[in-house]
């Protein structure tokens, strides 16, 4: 075998390109005969299960088929690229550049070459025009690069992806009604056409973002201001909670003695502060009512500070007046 390599590597580039081209026109032409019986008992399978209610394994099968129809597109070209290829030998010796009308042909065998596992010799015929070419020639077909002039049909065949669902649709279409098969396809429609989450991916920020904004939250009538719900919950019972003690800071003002009235006007001026800020909160917006709240809060601490000053100041004087009388 290395005695028949060596005597190959020796040979001409045209007769190792010839050689290369009939093998793998040769080998094309058996791979589409094998995978068109494969792709028919396929199809015969997705059909049973079309007929059965499997439509859930139909779905997943009908990617082979997808598959498989794009390989033997793919072939198609090949050979007819390494028919031209073949014809345009002698052109490829006579110049050293490649030719502008066989740059396509020669491109998508390179760019097929690596992608296309079943046929070795368009490997051979890779090295052959690397070594005629240049590496920076081939990397630009392999690349896909703007200069490689790669024909699109055979980058579409040839690139996995995952086939749409409308094709899947028409495939299963097409099965059903090359079988003779009444076939209600709404369900696989529905099934097909839902949008699924990429659970490896996360959520999407922003519809999540959103979705806690929109659900913590709300709009408030209030001035047309929008405020969250639980600022809005403690707008409205601060100042509820605030009054008691404003009440009864009035009922204490009420039942301390007479006798220290300076002490009694201060109290009396700060709770008819207090009440004022009361009326003025009920008016004004939700965002200022919290801040009257806060200061309602701390006036009344200051409120409750004095009182506690003055009753101590009574309960101080009032024994020293009695000894005076006594």
């Amino acid at each position: 075998m290395s005695a028949l390599n060596s005597l190959f590597n020796r040979a001409p580039f045209g007769t190792r390109c010839k050689t290369c081209l009939n093998l793998a026109i040769s080998r094309i032409k058996l791979l589409r005969n094998k995978r068109e019986l494969q792709l028919k008992q396929m199809r015969k399978e997705i059909s049973q299960y079309i007929q059965t209610g499997q439509e859930a394994i139909a779905r997943i099968r009908v990617e082979y088929i997808i598959r498989e129809q794009n390989i033997l597109a793919a072939y198609e070209i090949i050979e007819l690229f390494c028919e031209f290829v073949l014809a345009r030998v002698p052109v490829l010796e006579s110049q050293r550049d490649c030719p502008l009308e066989l740059q396509e042909a020669i491109s998508s065998i390179i760019f097929a070459s690596p992608r296309c596992s079943d046929l070795p010799e368009l490997l051979h015929i890779r090295n052959l025009f690397s070594t005629k070419y240049g590496k920076e020639f081939v990397a630009a077909a392999s690349e896909l690069r703007p200069e490689s002039n790669v024909n699109r049909m055979i980058i579409e065949k040839l690139t996995a992806r995952a086939p749409p669902a409308e094709l899947k649709i028409k495939v299963l279409k097409a099965i059903a009604q090359e079988y003779n098969l009444v076939w209600d396809s709404s369900s696989t429609e529905a099934e097909l056409s839902k949008n699924h989450e990429d659970l490896l991916d996360g959520l999407n920020p922003t519809n999540s973002q959103a979705t806690v904004i929109a659900s913590s939250t709300g709009t408030s009538q209030k001035d047309g201001l929008p405020v969250s719900p639980v600022r809005e919950n403690r707008t409205e019972q601060l100042p509820q909670t605030s009054i008691p003690s404003v009440n009864n800071l009035s009922s204490l003002a009420s039942k301390i003695s007479v006798s220290d009235d300076g002490k009694a006007d201060a109290v009396r001026s700060e709770t008819e502060v207090l009440s004022i800020d009361k009326t003025s909160c009920s008016s004004q917006s939700s965002s200022d009512v919290l801040e009257k709240a806060r200061a309602a809060i701390a006036s009344a601490e200051r409120a409750s500070a004095a009182a506690h000053a003055a009753a101590e100041l009574v309960k101080v004087k009032l024994p020293r007046q009695s000894n005076n009388y006594s």
